[in-house]
C-alpha cells in the first residue's frame, strides 16, 4: 500500500512531502521552508536545523522519527560548511547512524542546506 503526503499549503511543486511503500517512508528534499514554501534564509546551522525540523514534522505525519531514519541524502552548497555539517548531524542522528550520502557544491545561491530521508517504519534493522 503506498500512501502519500500532499506538498506545504501553497507549493504548486509536482511532488509529495513523502510516500510511504510497504515499510519504507521516502521524504522528499528538504530545505529551510516555511509552511507556505517560502525559504527561510539564515546561517548554515539555523537552515540545517529548519530543514531537519521540516523532516522531523514530515515523519511524526507517519508516527516515525529520526530515530527511524535508515537513509539520508545531504547537500551543501558551500564546502567550507561540511565540519559544521558533521558537528550538527550527531545532534539529529545517534548511532546506528543512518547510511548516508553527502554532495557539496550543488545548490543555488537561495538555500545553503537540503536533506531527503529514508525512513523504516517496519519492527527491526540490521546495520553492518
Amino acid at each position: 500500500m503506498t500512501q502519500t503526503t500532499p506538498a506545504r499549503d501553497g507549493n504548486t511543486a509536482n511532488f509529495s512531502k513523502a510516500v510511504r511503500a510497504g515499510e519504507f517512508v521516502y521524504a522528499s528534499g528538504q530545505a529551510s521552508v516555511n509552511d507556505s514554501g517560502q525559504i527561510v534564509s539564515g546561517t548554515f546551522s539555523d537552515e540545517m536545523h529548519r530543514s531537519i525540523e521540516n523532516v522531523r514534522d514530515i515523519l511524526a505525519e507517519f508516527s516515525l522519527d529520526l530515530s527511524d531514519v535508515v537513509k539520508v541524502g545531504a547537500y551543501i552548497q558551500n564546502p567550507d560548511d561540511i565540519g559544521e555539517f558533521h558537528r550538527l548531524y550527531r545532534r539529529f542522528f545517534s548511532p546506528p547512524l543512518p547510511a548516508r550520502t553527502t554532495i557539496t557544491n550543488c545548490l543555488t545561491d537561495a538555500i545553503k542546506f537540503e536533506i531527503d530521508v529514508v525512513a523504516y517504519a517496519g519492527t527491526s534493522h540490521a546495520v553492518v
